[in-house]
């Protein structure tokens, strides 16, 4: 009797905080592991507790300010020291599943977790930056409708080694990793001198698959090492939170991460982000835009963005934009508005406003004195809106099932 085939991976039941993922070799990855638990797992491996500490400082430096994968380029630690490392440990990076680039420069991957789970990131180049949009989970359960995501069911959240991970490969990817000796570094310096100016990937938002906030210690452990002044280095001025609204933690958000906050709004009446945005069903705009107002943090220098995806005929009325820059304004919120042009996939629900819609909306807003400018469509030709990469894997891979299945049953036959 034919069985049916696996589902390959482990999926979670309910998506609860790990720091690591486990590995069939029984290995440790280090990545996404802060400097005190990579000494605890030193010290539970043999080391005494100081050179534990020691060499929990020196590898540390190598993962996160130098960028290495393989223990035996750390050559401050002892040649007889390494292989004891690389027994026990490894130094992970997604695997990368697939690899595009756009004729705009946008480049997107398809990553894949050690237990089989896919994922992806993308990043966008402009003149003055460069932004790599993280995932934080595969899958999502917020269903927002214009969102490709929306439409996976939850399978678990990242660890901070796969978030972390993302920033990681991006830097392989870009070959901006310090080049140099380390000769000369004292091992009792608190801070690295490491920073993002001149490099090509100088920001990062946290608006790839899922929500980052349901993701909520996994997320803050991943950008408190992205943020470590000895390892990324990356100011959290130049990070970027987005959630689509979990009010009860966005408070938590700005206390213990402290990063800039990004709202995915998307409409400004009851029924319509209901709609668009189910979460709103739960937390309300008015309870939404009152944590905004409370927002640690936020202030003129440091504004809150609104995230507004441009839909024809659901939200982009005069009406709306009206609607939007009385809210703003009741609340009395530092705001920026993202208007967005709607990124339509197959089978989407919406199409995008025409550029004169968006014109004028963008006009209403700027006018009343806030901020409006509209992003610019990126990556198109390679399906950048985020998780049809994902999709478009999976369709491969079923196709390619099928036709091994045709032929050894056309061989059988």
């Amino acid at each position: 009797m034919p069985t049916s085939m696996p589902i390959p991976g482990h999926v979670d039941p309910v998506p609860v905080p790990r720091d690591v993922t486990p590995r069939s070799d029984g290995k440790v990855d280090l990545i996404g592991l802060p400097r005190p638990r990579i000494a605890e797992l030193f010290a539970a491996a043999g080391l005494d507790a100081k050179a534990a500490k020691l060499r929990a400082k020196q590898v540390f430096h190598w993962l996160y300010h130098r960028g290495v994968t393989e223990f035996e380029a750390m050559t401050d630690i002892a040649k007889t020291m390494r292989p004891w490392l690389a027994d026990r440990f490894v130094i992970g990076r997604p695997d990368v599943v697939e690899a595009q680039v756009s004729t705009d420069g946008t480049r997107k991957w398809l990553l894949r977790t050690s237990d089989a789970h896919d994922y992806e990131m993308v990043f966008i180049p402009d003149a003055d930056r460069g932004t790599l949009c993280v995932s934080s989970q595969v899958g999502c359960t917020l269903n927002c409708r214009f969102c490709h995501t929306g439409t996976m069911r939850l399978v678990r959240n990242l660890t901070p080694g796969e978030i972390v991970g993302q920033v990681m490969l991006a830097r392989d990817a870009l070959g901006e990793w310090p080049k140099g000796s380390m000769a000369g570094l004292d091992l009792d310096e608190e801070e690295g001198t490491y920073t993002s100016d001149g490099r090509l990937l100088t920001n990062i938002v946290m608006m790839g698959m899922g929500e980052p906030l349901y993701n909520f210690d996994n997320v803050r452990d991943a950008l408190k090492l992205v943020m470590d002044g000895d390892g990324l280095a990356l100011s959290k001025r130049r990070i970027t939170l987005s959630t689509a609204g979990v009010v009860p933690t966005m408070a938590r958000a700005g206390e213990e991460i402290g990063v800039n906050l990004a709202v995915s709004l998307h409409a400004v009446t009851k029924d319509v982000r209901d709609e668009i945005v189910p979460i709103n069903r739960k937390y309300g705009l008015e309870e939404l835009l009152q944590a905004c107002a409370d927002y640690p943090g936020a202030s003129n220098a440091r504004r809150i963005t609104f995230e507004y995806v441009m839909l024809k005929d659901r939200n982009d009325s005069d009406d709306d934009a009206r609607e939007l820059v009385r809210l703003l304004k009741h609340y009395k919120l530092p705001a920026k508005v993202n208007l967005i042009p709607f990124n339509p996939w197959p089978g989407a629900p919406y199409e995008c406003s025409t550029p004169e819609r968006i014109k004028r909306f963008a006009e209403i807003v700027f006018e009343a004195g806030i901020s409006a400018p509209v992003r610019t469509p990126r990556g198109r030709d390679i399906d950048a809106a985020c998780g049809q990469l994902k999709t478009a894997a999976e369709k491969r891979s079923r196709a390619e099932l099928d036709r091994l299945a045709a032929e050894k049953q056309a061989a059988l036959g």
